[in-house]
């Protein structure tokens, strides 16, 4: 059983908190994950819209924590020194360390943020980056996962982010499950830009259908001109649009829906890694073997064996 614990520090913003709630504390997820919310103290702890969340545990649940997850807290006063301390602690033994938008400031005053690529609501990705300059702070992305330690931009990005933890722990495939449950977008890259807009894919624009019509067609090879070309656009600027509306290159994204459908496959189906490869438009077993590594940590042996879902699932 994973331990996911919430730190609800005075003034929690309610809607981060509710995020891994519903991700990692829903009754559908009871026989993965055990969820608790601490405070310094157990008891009420008042929110940012008026209301009080109730803490059951105090700051010792972090000790045994798989999982620790900041949401966001105001005013943006760092946090008492038991509250750093015990961050610290839990860190110092391997739990991963997570925040929600301005979640990243009781990281950072913690010091967990130093030397590392952090982000945050883009309104506060100044004060983050003036008040702990040992943080490179990235005010442009949705999430950032540095390993042990990840960070996620304003409250909506946290959805992105905690998909993207329970993705790395029970696969793909199950992850899709859970957005599908919480009507949210099964898959943003960390990569992706914070203003879209509009979103991609879906919504019905030009370049949304263009997005659509490249996943449906994942396993073929595609260059810009091609998508470029289906969006009534010239190269170069579809190019320049595309960046403009998800803050990354369209062979970036691209890359990162081959990646995704290669897990599912390898969840999902007993073909061989070539044909893996072949299906998700990776091309060849080098290469998926390359980008499973750089997203996931692992070799699709290795990812297959741990998240290969029964016949009767699949």
């Amino acid at each position: 059983m994973h331990r996911v614990v919430t730190l609800a520090l005075p003034q929690v913003v309610a809607f981060d908190l509710a995020i891994p709630a519903q991700i990692f504390g829903h009754y559908t997820e009871r026989h993965l994950y055990d969820f608790s919310v601490c405070a310094e103290r157990p008891g009420p702890v008042p929110s940012s819209t008026g209301f009080d969340i109730t803490a059951t545990v105090g700051l010792e649940a972090l000790d045994d924590a798989d999982t620790v997850i900041v949401p966001g807290f105001l005013p943006l006063d760092d946090p008492p020194d038991a509250v750093s301390t015990a961050l610290r602690r839990a860190a110092a033994r391997g739990a991963r360390m997570a925040s929600v938008c301005i979640g990243a400031f009781g990281l950072a005053a913690a010091g967990l943020l130093d030397g590392r690529t952090a982000t945050t609501h883009w309104a506060h990705a100044d004060e983050l980056a003036a008040r702990f300059p040992e943080v490179t702070v990235r005010p442009d992305v949705l999430f950032v996962d540095e390993g042990q330690v990840l960070t996620s931009a304003g409250i909506a990005a946290g959805i992105d982010l905690c998909l993207h933890m329970y993705r790395n722990d029970q696969g793909a495939e199950a992850a899709a499950d859970v957005a599908r449950r919480m009507v949210a977008a099964i898959h943003r890259p960390g990569g992706q830009a914070q203003f879209m807009p509009r979103p991609l894919p879906g919504g019905g624009s030009r370049m949304a259908e263009t997005c659509a019509w490249a996943v449906a067609r994942i396993d073929q090879p595609i260059t810009v001109e091609h998508l470029a070309g289906h969006a009534g656009y010239a190269p170069r600027t579809f190019a320049r649009h595309f960046r403009e509306e998800t803050g990354m290159p369209p062979l970036r994204w691209l890359t990162a829906q081959r990646v995704l459908e290669a897990r599912r496959l390898l969840e999902a189906t007993d073909l061989g890694v070539d044909e893996v490869a072949r299906r998700s438009g990776l091309g060849t077993a080098a290469n998926l073997r390359l980008h499973l590594a750089r997203e996931a940590s692992t070799t699709p042996s290795s990812y297959r064996n741990a998240f290969r879902r029964p016949a009767n699932e699949s």
